[in-house]
């Protein structure tokens, strides 16, 4: 199977959706280096969506208790995890090729401990221990906590395992270590789980029932990065549109608008971002607080999967055409025009006709979506299409649609951009353009990326940027 493809080809990507409805995100991250003299060294791949990242962050942080340091060198390593991702074939095949080199190194270094976390863990802990022997230790997402006992137990000469599921595990009392940040942006969880049973998908078999963390826990963990000199936050959820928490006593209920006021009301120099939206959950409160305070970032990511209500029947996805057009609508009407929306889309599901093709084209002619996150449908095993929908569409003409979708897309997108040109944007600027080293990137409040010569201007500046060209991909300009 082909490599999935993304709509726009960025010179500065932005970052990708948590869990993208439950796509992955193009990426491979490697832990950078801690460095502070301790005993043995910590090798971590990270595949995936942003909740992955997010997670290797949480296993870092409890192995850092355990004697572990991290490294980006392999060859450095006593410890080797990968925290994968299972919501598509080529993403499997990935990580087994991937481990299939990493053991070629175990058997120049026999005590090396090789172990596999995440949505694979969950669901092919067998195939990985007992038939094909790739790894010491499987470990599930809701089971981080039990990994210095599970890697004492390998210590002592034991396969070790626990994929086990939690109804209420949330890590809010764990301070990540934050691997996969610039310093400037970091990701917070705000839940976990998924309570949608989307029929192609594997999410809710892989990470369990949905629950929603300690709002306090969440604001103060926002308030700790601030305090560090952190600029921009990332809500990450499978559906953080269903986040509601209650306190013990039951005196206080948050839901997601409130826990975004909350948030936002930290400092207004805090950007605040959140993913993944679910469209039968986004509420008209959501929209207005976003509205309301000029930090909360004016971009959503909110997959259609389809622009067919009988395919969206089939998907299980909960609503149809006129309600996600509905809701597109709101979003326009509360937060204007320039509010940008991204959105997954998926070509060639069970079933799928060409003239029920041609609608999900004539969806992202209605909405004009900013970016796209795109894939032709990959059957997964134990999924309720794997079990009940037969996967007939050829290959041939599942590639065939998804490159219209993409074609569709890019038209629209490189207008989108277009529409930026000869206005001034506020920009977070997160490092060097992959460009030059004369030039900066960051983004605006649109999660579009904006280039431009860094003149006396440094990373974690708000740098308000007169934009005079698109590539289409990117905007270019120049500070003012």
């Amino acid at each position: 199977m082909s490599q999935p493809l993304l709509t726009l080809d960025f010179l500065d990507t932005p970052a990708a959706p948590a869990a993208a409805d439950h796509q992955p995100a193009q990426d491979v991250r490697v832990s950078p280096a801690t460095r502070t003299g301790r005993q043995r060294k910590l090798y971590i791949e990270s595949y995936g969506c942003q909740m992955n990242f997010s997670d290797s962050e949480i296993v870092s942080s409890i192995l850092f208790e355990e004697g572990f340091d991290t490294t980006e060198q392999l060859a450095d390593a006593d410890l080797v995890l990968l925290n994968t991702c299972s919501i598509r074939e080529k993403a499997e095949q990935t990580v087994r090729m991937r481990l299939s080199q990493i053991n070629s190194h175990k058997k120049r270094n026999p005590g090396l401990l090789v172990g596999v976390l995440g949505c694979m863990a969950e669901r092919l802990k067998s195939k990985f221990l007992e038939e094909e022997k790739l790894v010491d230790l499987v470990v599930g997402p809701d089971a981080y906590r039990d990994l210095p006992n599970l890697i004492r137990e390998v210590d002592g000469g034991q396969k070790a395992v626990n994929v086990l599921l939690s109804r209420d595990e949330t890590y809010a009392d764990i301070t990540p270590v934050r691997l996969n940040s610039n310093g400037i942006t970091a990701f917070v969880s705000i839940m976990r789980g998924c309570d949608n049973m989307c029929s192609f998908c594997v999410v809710p078999f892989t990470r369990g029932r949905e629950r929603s963390r300690d709002a306090h826990s969440i604001v103060q963990e926002c308030r700790d990065l601030v305090s560090q000199g952190y600029k921009e936050v990332t809500l990450l959820g499978q559906n953080v549109d269903s986040y509601k928490w209650t306190s013990e006593d039951g005196q206080e209920f948050v839901n997601f608008a409130q826990l975004l006021e909350r948030v936002a009301l930290i400092s207004p120099e805090l950007r605040v971002r959140f993913s993944t939206s679910h469209p039968k959950d986004i509420t008209d409160e959501v929209l207005h607080t976003m509205g309301k305070y000029e930090n909360i970032c004016k971009y959503i990511h909110l997959p259609a999967q389809s622009g067919n209500s009988r395919v969206l029947k089939l998907m299980n996805r909960t609503y149809d055409r006129p309600w996600y057009e509905e809701r597109v609508q709101a979003i326009r009407r509360i937060l204007g025009e320039d509010c940008a929306i991204s959105t997954d889309m998926i070509s060639g599901f069970c079933s799928e006709t060409e003239e029920e093709h041609q609608e999900t084209l004539s969806l992202i002619d209605f909405v004009q979506y900013d970016m796209g996150y795109n894939f032709f449908y990959s059957e997964r095993p134990g999924t309720l299409a794997a079990r009940k929908l037969a996967d007939d569409i050829p290959l041939e003409v599942k590639k065939r649609r998804l490159q219209e979708v993409i074609d569709r897309q890019q038209l629209h997108a490189r207008a989108r951009y277009a529409r930026m040109v000869g206005r001034v944007h506020r920009v977070l600027v997160e490092g060097r353009s992959k460009r030059s080293e004369e030039q900066l990137s960051g983004r605006n409040s649109q999660n579009q990326v904006v280039i431009f010569p860094k003149g006396t201007a440094q990373k974690g500046d708000y740098v308000n940027v007169l934009v005079t060209s698109t590539t289409g991909a990117a905007l270019l300009g120049d500070i003012v």
